[in-house]
């Protein structure tokens, strides 16, 4: 497949070979991430269990800004790409990692003061909170390789090469698996063990990632004309010559504009389900546990559509910068149909083997009352993930073209109405208010971001962008 498929392939098979090995090494992702709390549920306790479940809502939150970073610093690259000024688009990229790296660091630091009050504040109940507390350190100390490792991610993407990031992904994933095991079972490291595993599988798939990245980048030639020129003094530090060549604050400014949205997008979900995870914290471990089990489930189940709103922006922004406005149109038909396709399979899927699902992360220790949480919480959420695909690939085209005010707007809009729905119900109508308030949000979001995409106003902004 030839590098600029997403500018001349039929729409639809563009998006589904671009979307298709993101949706594989999502899913290797969440696997792990799964296997996590299979190990944890079946090897250690249904409160580790709950442990890692209550950490869950926390860290998903910093693997969303990775993601959303990495995400929305990628439409400037994919804009570069497209347009063929591959002098700023490699600066651009420098500038995005080096910014990544000293954010993930302060979040790493921030981390590890205040992990435990964190969760403190999300009322985790006190007989899981040291384990909660153990998993969470061990887990901000790889924080630094998490960023590098999404960002990057997200640059391979951007240049249409998204079957590295799967390789490099599967790879990690089936050594985080086995070190799983091997840590939790044959060490008996408890819910350490996990987080150990984590850390080491992603920190040796961000090195070796780094290094090809490096390399692919040697196959752009550099049109010294088209780099962002900063401003020279006569004297400079070594510091400043690296500086001047590997980073643009012009370049950065451009980035936060998408990128910083592109956060809140990503986040959104993780925000609020960590807004609400005091409401579900406060029925127990049990319920608390099923949930989590549900919750895991319901992250894999997204990333499909997820995969089609990522590459609804890169598709986007790259045919935006060849001036092929007609063609992005074309294309969100065709990510609407896939969505149709993707949306019926997991209802299916859900709706036939929801408690075998949740049974599997128990185990024969399970309680009836958190299988039956994770159970109710499947058979209902399974009808509606039509929505959330509507919804990313909305968001993903308007994030593409750089039209981030509605694109913010909608989805503050679903967040704090799902915070305020879950807040206000739960206490009185019972922990299902909780996933009633899902939906609710997705719609609203879908509907304020589909409205600014029928205006036609993101095909003014790309052009002044």
């Amino acid at each position: 497949m030839k590098k600029d498929y997403l500018l001349k392939e039929r729409p639809m098979r563009a998006l589904f070979l671009f979307a298709l090995p993101m949706i594989i090494g999502n899913l290797f992702q969440q696997f792990y991430t799964m296997a996590d709390s299979m190990v944890v549920g079946r090897y250690v306790s249904e409160n580790a269990l709950a442990a890692v479940g209550a950490s869950y809502s926390l860290t998903n939150v910093f693997i969303c800004v990775a993601i959303g970073g990495g995400v929305g610093a990628s439409i400037l690259t994919s804009r570069y790409f497209g347009a063929q000024e591959y002098g700023r688009m490699k600066k651009s990229i420098s500038t995005a990692l080096l910014t990544f790296l000293a954010v993930s660091l302060i979040l790493a630091v921030l981390g590890l003061f205040f992990g435990q009050e964190f969760m403190i504040f999300l009322k985790t109940p006190e007989d899981i909170l040291p384990m909660a507390v153990e998993y969470l350190n061990i887990y901000f100390m790889g924080l630094p390789f998490l960023f590098m490792y999404n960002v990057l991610s997200s640059m391979f993407n951007a240049l249409g090469r998204s079957r590295i990031p799967l390789y490099l992904l599967i790879f990690s994933s089936v050594f985080n698996i086995v070190l799983d095991i091997y840590l939790v079972r044959s060490l008996g490291l408890g819910i350490a063990g996990v987080a150990w595993a984590t850390l080491i599988a992603q920190g040796i798939s961000a090195l070796v990632s780094f290094v090809i990245f490096l390399k692919e980048l040697q196959a752009y030639p550099e049109n010294t004309r088209t780099v962002t020129q900063e401003p020279q003094s006569p004297e400079r530090t070594a510091i400043t010559r690296f500086v001047h060549k590997y980073y643009s604050f012009r370049e950065l400014s451009t980035m936060c504009r998408v990128a910083l949205p592109s956060i809140f997008q990503q986040s959104t979900v993780s925000i609020g389900m960590m807004l609400v995870q005091s409401v579900v914290n406060s029925f127990g471990p049990q319920m608390l546990a099923g949930f989590s089990a549900g919750m895991r489930v319901e992250s894999i189940c997204i990333v499909p559509m997820a995969a089609l709103g990522n590459a609804m922006s890169s598709y986007t922004a790259q045919n935006l910068g060849a001036k092929q406005k007609d063609r992005v149109v074309k294309g969100y038909h065709s990510a609407l149909g896939l969505v149709a396709f993707f949306a019926l399979l997991l209802c299916l899927i859900l709706e036939l083997f929801h408690s075998a699902i949740i049974a599997s992360f128990l185990g024969s220790d399970g309680t009836a009352l958190a299988l039956e949480t994770g159970s109710s919480y499947l058979r209902f959420i399974g009808f509606f993930f039509a929505l959330i695909g509507l919804k990313m690939c909305t968001d993903g085209l308007l994030r593409g073209a750089a039209d981030m005010k509605m694109f913010t707007i909608a989805n503050l809009a679903n967040l704090s109405l799902r915070v305020i729905f879950a807040v206000t119900m739960a206490p009185r109508c019972g922990i299902a208010m909780v996933w009633y308030a899902v939906p609710l949000g997705w719609l609203v979001n879908f509907l304020i971001s589909y409205g600014e995409y029928r205006t036609g106003k993101w095909q003014v902004k790309s052009s002044n962008s």
